[in-house]
């Protein structure tokens, strides 16, 4: 299970994640650049350098794994990226779960990134994307800003490629009260995969996973399991 942070956030948003998932499925937090471990690599410029730059990481050889691809926020886009580039390379997910955020091609633009501190910062606070006691300590957002500034541009810039679409199934998650995402283009998502594209919806806002973290992962354990069954290579008979 390979777990995409939402923009200005990083893999140790996942951590409580990882300990809580059952022994026999392993959750991944992703590592974006220019954050914790690897605060000192810059930032790519747009979506689909930043998609090479994780690509890069994926380890794709040795026998395969089923995988699933679970992106909240800006890490849904992530997410659906890199399933793109597995499955150009031979190597499509089992299952991709994308939450809180449009259908790539319903992608809203903006212009945060190109605001004031100021005006980031209210935003980070309307969105509840970061905790009040960063936001609250001037030298700590000062640090953190430069990252989130440009995680907004990778969103706000953000359009896709043309290309075939997915045959992976598609789970779609959002909160009932996100103002990030409606209904509609939730539904857009099911134009991305020629598989199955399913629905849930969650009370809550745009971090309605804060207070539903363990239905969350008992989803994506359900949808690992079935990837798990389908994926599975019966041992050999004894000669």
């Amino acid at each position: 299970m390979l777990l995409f942070p939402h923009g200005g956030g990083s893999a140790s948003y996942y951590r409580s994640w990882a300990a809580a998932a059952p022994w026999d499925i392993e959750f991944l937090a992703v590592q974006y650049p220019g954050r914790e471990d690897r605060y000192s690599e810059p930032v790519p410029a747009d979506m689909q350098r930043l998609v090479a730059v994780l690509a890069a990481d994926l380890p794709l050889e040795g026998p395969p794994l089923p995988v699933i691809l679970f992106g909240h926020s800006m890490g849904a886009i992530v997410a659906y990226e890199i399933a793109r580039h597995l499955s150009a390379a031979g190597e499509p997910p089992m299952g991709l779960v994308v939450s809180g955020h449009p259908a790539p091609a319903l992608t809203r633009p903006g212009r945060i990134h190109l605001g004031s501190d100021e005006e980031l910062i209210e935003e980070l606070r309307r969105t509840e994307a970061t905790h009040l006691d960063i936001l609250d300590n001037a030298s700590l957002i000062q640090a953190f800003l430069p990252i989130i500034r440009s995680d907004y541009r990778l969103s706000e810039t953000y359009r896709p490629l043309p290309g075939p679409p997915l045959r992976t199934p598609v789970t779609v998650l959002y909160g009932d009260r996100d103002s990030e995402v409606n209904s509609s283009e939730a539904e857009g998502w099911r134009e991305v995969t020629r598989g199955e594209c399913e629905f849930r919806v969650f009370e809550g806002g745009h971090f309605y996973l804060e207070e539903h973290r363990d239905a969350v992962i008992e989803l994506l354990t359900a949808r690992a399991r079935v990837a798990s069954d389908v994926s599975a290579i019966p041992w050999p008979s004894t000669p």
